[in-house]
């Protein structure tokens, strides 16, 4: 009987260390937050409807893992609509055990905020950038991508020869 708070406060830790906040954000917020990154980052656009976006998150979970003494930060910009933000969001996260920094784009014209992230950004989804501040390193792919170019990419964000 003694044992049983005990017990019931393990099991609320436990659920919420495995739970990932997704914090609600403008688009002047995730400029900040790439501005002021001092390691190195990548930010992929996704959504909860984007088949290859689901597709590839794995890839960056990974690599950014691999990379970890290095403090690469994979930041998940979700560009869900209002209605998911944010149980559908949630779920989606929880059930692909999906790891990162997770933000939700509270933004509705990808005319204003597209530019904001990268001048080549014409809102397709999945969309990434890589910067690294430190180095001057920034690039952007408009465009799905294999593991193989997520691993080649973050190797020359993190300033390694291939």
């Amino acid at each position: 009987m003694k044992n049983i708070p005990l017990i019931a406060f393990l099991v609320l830790l436990t659920s919420s260390a495995f739970s990932q906040h997704i914090r609600k954000v403008k688009i002047t917020e995730v400029e900040e937050y790439i501005k002021n990154s001092d390691h190195p980052l990548v930010v992929n656009c996704w959504a909860t409807w984007c088949a290859p976006c689901i597709e590839e998150i794995p890839y960056f979970m990974q690599t950014v893992k691999k990379y970890s003494d290095q403090k690469v930060e994979l930041l998940l910009v979700s560009l869900d609509f209002t209605s998911s933000y944010p149980t559908k969001i949630q779920e989606l996260v929880k059930r692909k055990n999906f790891e990162a920094t997770f933000f939700w784009l509270n933004e509705t014209n990808a005319d204003y905020f597209c530019p904001k992230i990268d001048p080549k950004w014409d809102g397709t989804l999945p969309s990434t950038l890589f910067v690294n501040n430190n180095t001057g390193y920034r690039q952007f792919f408009g465009r799905p991508m294999t593991d193989r170019q997520v691993e080649l990419e973050v190797k020359k964000l993190v300033g390694e020869r291939k």
